[in-house]
């Protein structure tokens, strides 16, 4: 691929960027491979024992297969963190791959935890951040292959495929476990459901079957 040489500068970049300035605690020690499959949870993960440890701990092909794009968004995001890659423990970084279809979208969502840090490896995105209140600014771009944008941690935000290709981005993050909401899903597929009438009223919508009509819809996402 064409744009796989602007890889491993985005790599050193995003990994000199993130390390110096990762937003979980910093690490104690060398090491600290999660063992996920502990109880115990302290604001992160427990470490194996280090006798435990493997080199294999530190690999992961998480990101080789591309995702499947065929679902109603038309893109998809394989996350490599901590809760699928233990050797990431402490060091307070985060990486991910989205897939997108031509039209294909990664919906407004935010990152409690974490910036993030987007590469477009191939395609053309439309990307954007929204500012808190009162602004409520939108900061958006059309992006290019070796085009870089940075979403502020915890900020709403959302990428687009305005391509006739499918796309694909790699995005960093300084953070082990970033942490995800879709606005949509929260809002209209939350478990148990918020009220009728906190919807009707924040969206100024009279109309009850259309709350459970997009309830249905965004569940099915």
């Amino acid at each position: 691929m064409a744009h796989l040489r602007f890889v491993l500068p985005f790599l050193l970049a995003i990994s000199s960027i993130l390390f110096v300035h990762a937003a979980d605690e910093d690490m104690l020690q060398d090491f600290c491979v999660a063992d996920n499959g502990s109880k115990v949870k302290v604001n992160g993960v427990v470490c194996k024992a280090a006798d435990d440890v493997k080199p294999e701990d530190f690999k992961s092909s998480l990101l080789a297969t591309p995702g499947n794009t065929y679902n109603k968004l038309g893109s998809n995001v394989t996350l490599a963190s901590v809760n699928n890659f233990p050797g990431l423990n402490t060091f307070g970084v985060a990486f991910a791959r989205i897939d997108y279809a031509p039209g294909g979208t990664n919906p407004p969502h935010v990152h409690p935890r974490g910036t993030e840090l987007l590469f477009l490896l191939r395609g053309t995105l439309y990307v954007g951040f929204v500012t808190t209140l009162p602004e409520n600014k939108l900061f958006a771009q059309k992006l290019n292959p070796g085009d870089l944008f940075v979403f502020p941690r915890g900020l709403i935000h959302f990428q687009l495929n305005v391509g006739q290709e499918p796309a694909v981005a790699l995005a960093g993050f300084n953070s082990q476990n970033p942490g995800a909401s879709q606005v949509a899903r929260a809002v209209f597929d939350s478990n148990p459901s918020i009220n009728d009438d906190v919807i009707a009223k924040a969206f100024q919508i009279d109309d009850r079957a259309l709350i459970q009509k997009l309830r249905e819809l965004i569940g099915m996402t």
